[in-house]
């Protein structure tokens, strides 16, 4: 019996693996050690390999694309619904298996190691701007304790640090003094190591060109193109920019029956890096929007008259993110709407 489609649990040291025949039989059911399982594929005739798209998921799809095999990622909330009964590893694997044949099944688009390496910048760079922002926060909350307050912004701590800087600070302890310029150190530290990834991803979305075409809608900069170039390098996966919003989880979350339509709010599904980094700059074009005459403002103009700005800054991220699936898909660059 030739094996065609495998269900493949990942783990640290311990996978699963379930496999069938064409006609749906069960060919093979193992435990297979971390040093065993690529050579259980070599000795396999290329067939169909199902994997949740979790921890080490990408490594594994290469791996295991390189030896012949079609390897297809999908989100782990997809496949729970084909798990019988009890959850174990073996159940697992066959879930899988099982849901990775299904026509209407979503995948998850199949990371280079390069485009991974441009995550990890991002996701470097994301942990550098939050230890940045809790160590502002500490400055402040500690130099307010002894009466020096200074106004909003990350830039104006240059200022509260120079105040701890000065020598005639009378209420200023010399304990507290030394413990604050350590922690301006390590906040001078942190700025110059974001700008460093800053300065890489700028030459990375310099010879990447879907960063490039990203970069001509509003509202996404090159933190946002690089992000999202890296993130889909397939956008054929997704049939429409619909699908690839909800993807994104910028579209209603949705509890209708009985023929009534009831939607809420967003569902938050998907990857909440992009979705976040989409709002925050559809925040900036609407922003933009209040004192423009473009056609596009108006859209956002008459949106702002019916519904509250975060709303309508939502719904800019939604359409943000449709527009950025057509230029990946068609492989052109945005065009503004022409005037009516």
């Amino acid at each position: 019996m030739k094996t065609t489609t495998i269900g493949l649990d990942l783990a640290t040291s311990v996978f699963q693996v379930h496999g069938v025949d064409a006609a749906g039989k069960v060919t093979v059911r193992k435990k297979l050690r971390r040093s065993e399982l690529l050579r259980f594929f070599e000795a396999l005739s290329p067939c169909l390999v199902g994997v949740e798209a979790c921890a080490t998921a990408h490594y594994w799809a290469r791996e295991l694309g390189a030896l012949g095999h079609e390897v297809r990622l999908m989100a782990p909330s997809y496949v729970k619904a084909y798990v019988r009964r009890q959850k174990n590893d073996a159940a697992d694997a066959e879930a899988i298996c099982e849901a990775v044949t299904r026509p209407t099944m979503r995948f998850v688009p199949i990371k280079s190691a390069d485009r991974q390496s441009v995550l990890v910048l991002h996701r470097s760079r994301e942990l550098l701007v939050r230890q940045r922002t809790m160590l502002i926060n500490a400055i402040r909350g500690h130099c307010a304790e002894f009466g020096m307050i200074v106004a909003q912004g990350a830039r104006r701590v240059i200022d509260l640090v120079e105040q701890v800087r000065q020598a005639d600070a009378p209420d200023l302890p010399d304990l507290a003094r030394s413990v604050l310029l350590q922690m301006a150190e390590q906040l001078g530290v942190l700025a110059t190591q974001i700008n460093a990834l800053d300065r890489r991803l700028l030459a990375w979305h310099r010879q990447d060109r879907a960063s490039q075409r990203l970069a001509t809608i509003p509202g996404i900069g090159i933190i946002t193109a690089t992000a999202l170039s890296a993130s889909i390098p397939d956008p054929s996966l997704f049939r429409s920019g619909r699908e690839f919003s909800a993807f994104l989880g910028l579209v209603p979350r949705q509890n209708s029956s009985g023929g009534k339509d009831k939607l809420g709010r967003i569902s938050k599904m998907g990857d909440r890096y992009l979705r976040k980094l989409l709002v925050v700059g559809a925040t900036s074009v609407i922003r933009r929007a209040r004192t423009s005459a473009s056609p596009s403002a108006a859209w956002v103009k008459t949106l702002l008259e019916r519904r509250p700005a975060r709303v309508v800054t939502v719904a800019m991220a939604n359409k943000t993110a449709r527009i950025a699936w057509a230029v990946l898909a068609r492989g052109d660059v945005y065009r503004p709407p022409a005037a009516a």
